[in-house]
């Protein structure tokens, strides 16, 4: 039991201490062309393009369910004269 937690401990030491051999260099930050940023701003516009039907269904959607309930209302109203 002493050996294998002197054993962990050991090899806990040495990974935190064991340099980052094969770590990615940073220096380099962005290298994409301008056809890909392209391509990523005719995404985007399509995906805004797609909200727009979608914003205005719920709005008439809502619209259309408040009304409803203005109508019930109103009945409920008409009925108890």
């Amino acid at each position: 039991m002493k050996g294998t937690r002197i054993f962990s401990t050991t090899l806990a030491i040495l990974m935190a201490t064991a340099p980052s051999a094969f770590a990615e260099q940073a220096t380099k930050v962005y290298s994409s062309s301008i056809l890909v940023l392209l391509f990523v701003g005719f995404l985007a516009l399509v995906v805004v393009i797609q909200l727009i039907p979608a914003v205005m269904t719920l709005v008439g959607s809502l619209k259309g369910m408040a009304k409803k309930a203005e109508d019930n209302a109103m009945a409920k109203v008409k009925a108890n004269k």
